[in-house]
């Protein structure tokens, strides 16, 4: 194809319509766990941390739904722990509103950081008084 040539789908520099589909079906995998099809993605050379049109990672979909063993296959593969949205929040801090526990831990071995985001996890787990969560966060 030349440069001059109009791509697939509309205007120069548009996403393909196609690329939309695939991309809106690796982050439907990562919101419903499935873990080995996304991550056969992911080792074809999807981006660990590729985010949609709000910010959200393949990782901070899977952690708000309450997908560890996904978390954790993203975290092995390159994704961040702590890359926020863009309202600021991190994967922790929405595993600890929504009370994911194996979750909150999937993430804290990857490197996460309580501290990180707005609200942090930290921030979230005393708004919602989770003492066990400040302990294992290592606040007060």
């Amino acid at each position: 194809m030349s440069e001059h040539e109009p791509t697939k789908g509309g205007s120069q520099g548009a996403p393909d319509e196609d690329v939309i589909e695939l991309a809106t079906k690796i982050f439907d995998l990562a919101r419903q766990g499935e873990t080995e099809t996304l991550t056969a993605y992911l080792d074809a050379g999807v981006p660990a941390n590729l985010t949609n049109d709000r910010g959200d990672t393949l990782v901070m979909l899977a952690a708000y739904h309450g997908h560890a063993v996904t978390v954790t296959a993203l975290l092995a593969r390159g994704a961040e722990a702590d890359r926020a949205n863009d309202r600021g929040q991190t994967p922790l801090a929405g595993a600890v509103f929504k009370g994911e526990e194996a979750v909150i831990r999937a993430l804290l071995a990857g490197g996460a950081d309580p501290t990180a985001g707005t609200p942090s996890a930290v921030d979230t787990a005393r708004m919602f008084a989770k003492a066990d969560l400040l302990e294992l966060f290592g606040a007060e």
